[in-house]
C-alpha cells in the first residue's frame, strides 16, 4: 500500500483535526457552488418566464466570493496554489530551504493581513449595522464572515506550513505523487 493510499489526506501529511477542518471547508464551498448555480438558474428561468428576483445578483456574488475563500487552505495544503519553481528546483540544501521558508513566510504575512482585514470588515460591518444597497438589505457581516472564515484558515494553513518548514518536515511530493503540471 502506498503512502498516498494510507493516509487519509492523500500522502500530505497533516493531524485529523487539519483533515477534517479542511473537509468541512470544501464541502461548505462545494454547497456555496452548488447555491450559486440554484441562483443563475433562478436567473434564467426568471428571464425566460418574466419574473425577476431581487438581490439574486448580490447573493450570487456573497456565493461566489464565498466558495473561492473557503477552498484555498486546502488547495495549498494539496499543493495546488500556482507556484513559480523556476529557481526554487534548480537549487538545492540550505539555499533551497531559506527560498523556500522566505516564500512561506511571505504568504504568512499576506493571508494573516488578508484574514485581519476580512474579519476587521466583517466587525465593523456588524458594528455599524451595515446592510446591503440592494432592496433585499442583507446584513453584509453575514457575508463577510465566511469569506472571513476562508481567509483565517489559509493564514492558518500558510503558518502551519511555515513552522513545518522550519522544523525541517517539509512536505515533499510522494514517489507517487501527480507530477508538477504546466499550462
Amino acid at each position: 500500500m502506498s503512502q498516498s493510499e494510507a493516509a487519509p489526506d492523500g500522502g500530505r501529511g497533516g493531524s485529523a483535526l487539519r483533515i477534517t477542518c479542511e473537509r468541512g471547508l470544501l464541502a461548505l464551498a462545494a454547497a456555496c457552488l452548488v447555491g450559486l448555480l440554484g441562483m443563475i438558474l433562478v436567473g434564467i428561468a426568471g428571464g425566460v418566464f418574466g419574473f425577476f428576483v431581487r438581490g439574486l445578483d448580490a447573493y450570487a456574488g456573497y456565493l461566489m466570493a464565498a466558495s473561492i475563500s473557503l477552498a484555498l487552505a486546502a488547495t495549498l495544503t494539496a499543493g495546488e496554489h500556482i507556484r513559480v519553481t523556476l529557481v526554487l528546483e534548480r537549487l538545492s540544501g540550505l539555499p533551497r530551504r531559506v527560498l523556500d521558508v522566505a516564500a512561506l513566510a511571505v504568504g504568512t504575512g499576506i493571508a494573516c493581513w488578508l484574514a485581519y482585514a476580512a474579519l476587521r470588515m466583517a466587525w465593523l460591518s456588524w458594528d455599524f449595522h451595515e446592510v446591503s444597497s440592494a432592496t433585499d438589505a442583507t446584513p453584509l457581516w453575514i457575508p463577510q464572515a465566511v469569506f472571513a472564515l476562508g481567509f483565517v484558515a489559509l493564514a492558518t494553513s500558510f503558518l502551519m506550513a511555515l513552522v513545518e518548514s522550519l522544523a525541517g518536515r517539509a512536505q515533499q511530493p510522494s514517489a507517487g505523487a501527480e507530477p508538477l503540471r504546466v499550462e
